[in-house]
């Protein structure tokens, strides 16, 4: 599976990419917001720390808008910059449009799987479906992420499924029992992801054991 870090917060990438695990970046405007900067100047700095796909979403809503918003994108960012559409039919005509041009693209706000399966039809590199927020209005969005995995073992389909709106590490482990190809989450859930009290405890005891090694070495 491959990890994606879902922040703008480029020193929170900084440190989740220091661990050697880090396959790539998603942001949207949200994020962009909470950090105060440039979104083209952010979106390249994330993509100096990273050289995973770097998700960077278009804000137009017409397939021209977003057309010519991807390709300005393009011309201007690094090459591991991939633009992300939202998942409806206008961004669907665009996204057939980036991909016959050979730009990838990640299809957002997918809560089902006809439309993810749809936007694999239109050539996504990536389809996002968002698990937190159908687990918001009272139902279980890890059906959706089986629904979908369901519908790709029966037929040949390129388009990587990234898991979005993870919200805890439970999340992580049942979409990589399901098979999603990706999952991408804020910095606290890959920190939760490492954290154990069992190791912290082994750490303890043989530090402590060695502590009294080195001393009665002295002694």
């Amino acid at each position: 599976m491959e990890f994606f870090l879902d922040t703008a917060d480029v020193d929170e990438i900084r440190e989740i990419a220091s661990w050697g695990i880090l396959d790539g970046v998603t942001t949207n405007p949200s994020l962009i917001k909470k950090s105060g900067r440039d979104f083209k100047q952010v979106v390249a700095e994330i993509a100096s720390i990273c050289d995973g796909p770097i998700s960077a979403e278009v804000t137009a809503m017409d397939t021209d808008g977003m057309v010519a918003q991807a390709l300005e994108l393009k011309s201007e960012l690094p090459d591991n910059v991939i633009i992300k559409i939202p998942c409806v039919p206008e961004g669907l005509a665009a996204t057939r449009i980036l991909t016959d041009k050979g730009i990838k693209t990640n299809v957002t706000l997918i809560f089902s799987a006809a439309q993810a399966l749809m936007a694999a039809k239109a050539g996504a590199t990536y389809v996002s479906p968002f698990i937190g927020r159908i687990d918001d209005t009272g139902h279980d969005g890890m059906t959706l992420i089986a629904e979908i995995m369901d519908t790709w073992n029966n037929y040949d389909i390129s388009t990587k499924v990234l898991a979005a709106s993870i919200r805890h590490p439970t999340h992580v482990l049942q979409c990589i029992q399901l098979g999603a190809h990706t999952a991408t989450m804020p910095a606290k859930i890959f920190r939760q992801l490492m954290k154990h009290p069992l190791t912290d405890k082994g750490i303890e005891g043989f530090m402590k054991d060695w502590a009294e090694v080195e001393a009665a070495g002295k002694a």
